[in-house]
């Protein structure tokens, strides 16, 4: 069994493109004609320990960190939490068809499911991560938004880690890709702040569109994308659009065996594609339109190998929010910032252990903030 890697499912540059990441030597579990079919994956117990330092919080961010459930106005309050919820599988073939490569993926974990309770069985229902198929320059299906560079991910003990600045959405798409350039029409979604809730409006009548470049040279590799999308919202006496759009420059430098990896993600009306949806795409403007919230994420994380057996990752993460609070109020998120230091020891070939320590703040509109303190253990085989 070697090391995890990440092949290039999609086409364009292997560093800069669309990344899933499969085990180097999934076990083949059958040759059906010209179709191979493999299978792999990764098992993963996370302990956490957490402490708000204003307020307390039960849900989805005891889990990982989501930076919009950081609590503010309250007493500090602890918990401990174990899960093996990241845990996950996937089924991939490959196939020559016509002289050309078809491929399909199919990925499932235990994350951010409703069902399960710790009480007696921590049982928690399967869902879809990835589901596509890509044929020569054309994929088909559920994966990371194109808008997306998965190659500027952080390694981190979290389940994401540049969790406040970076745009991380998987959903179905129709993508082309011509050299290093890339084009896609993705499933739209509109969420909207109205009376200082969220509304998903469930209204769009136009895909999201999305731009992309692959830069690479030498040891630098960069992506620039451009998202434009239609916000949309027909309920609760709104019945408006209007337009949202989004700028990304992500990249990876590599310093010999390390490296640094780097964001800036800017725009209007991203919404749910960034921060994991800490701001809303739009909001009610109160005479029965819509007005584009617009934000900016910023982070940048240095990864250092001590040694064969030893390496660490240092992150820092924030986004700025410019909300018009006549019409959010002050009760909204004005910025979270978040930064972590952490350490690898790979016992033993495909096993590792790793320990992180994070720091986060959200603060709201009012001018009032939370914190949070969390130390998290990891132990992740991947076959």
């Amino acid at each position: 069994m070697t090391t995890m890697k990440n092949i290039l499912i999609s086409g364009g540059l292997a560093s800069a493109a669309m990344l899933t990441t499969v085990s180097a030597n999934a076990a083949t579990i059958g040759t059906f004609g010209n179709t191979t079919m493999k299978l792999g994956g990764y098992v993963k117990l996370d302990a956490l320990y957490t402490n708000y330092g204003d307020g307390s919080y039960t849900g989805l961010g005891r889990d990982f960190y989501v930076p919009s459930t950081t609590p503010v106005g309250g007493s500090s309050s602890s918990y401990f939490d174990m899960h093996a919820r990241q845990t996950r599988i996937h089924l991939a073939t490959e196939s020559k068809v016509d002289g050309k490569i078809l491929k399909s993926y199919i990925e499932t974990d235990f994350m951010v499911t409703p069902d399960g309770d710790e009480r007696i069985s921590n049982s928690y229902a399967p869902r879809l991560r990835h589901a596509f198929i890509s044929y020569d320059k054309w994929l088909f299906g559920q994966t990371w938004s194109t808008f997306q560079n998965v190659g500027s991910l952080p390694e981190t003990v979290d389940f994401i880690g540049n969790t406040d600045a970076g745009i991380f959405i998987r959903q179905p798409q129709i993508r082309y890709t011509y050299d290093a350039w890339q084009f896609s029409i993705e499933n739209p979604e509109t969420t909207v702040t109205q009376g200082g809730a969220r509304v998903v409006t469930e209204d769009n009548k136009l895909p999201d569109l999305v731009g992309r470049y692959n830069y690479k040279n030498n040891d630098l590799t960069l992506v620039g994308a451009v998202l434009l999308r239609q916000l949309t919202m027909d309920q609760g006496g709104v019945d408006d659009t209007a337009t949202g759009y989004g700028i990304s420059v992500t990249g990876k430098y590599m310093i010999g065996k390390n490296d640094i990896r780097f964001g800036i993600n800017t725009g209007s009306g991203m919404g749910r594609y960034i921060g994991l949806n800490v701001a809303n795409g739009a909001v009610d403007n109160g005479s029965g339109g819509l007005e584009a919230i617009d934000s900016t994420g910023i982070f940048a994380s240095y990864r250092h190998h001590w040694n064969d057996k030893w390496r660490s990752n240092f992150t820092y993460s924030a986004i700025s929010i410019d909300n018009n609070t006549t019409l959010t109020g002050t009760g909204v998120t004005k910025g979270t910032w978040s930064a972590r230091a952490n350490a690898f020891f790979n016992w033993a070939k495909n096993f590792d252990l790793g320990g992180e320590i994070a720091l986060a703040n959200r603060e709201i509109e009012s001018g009032a903030d939370g914190s949070m303190t969390r130390l998290q253990f990891m132990a992740k085989y991947a076959f």
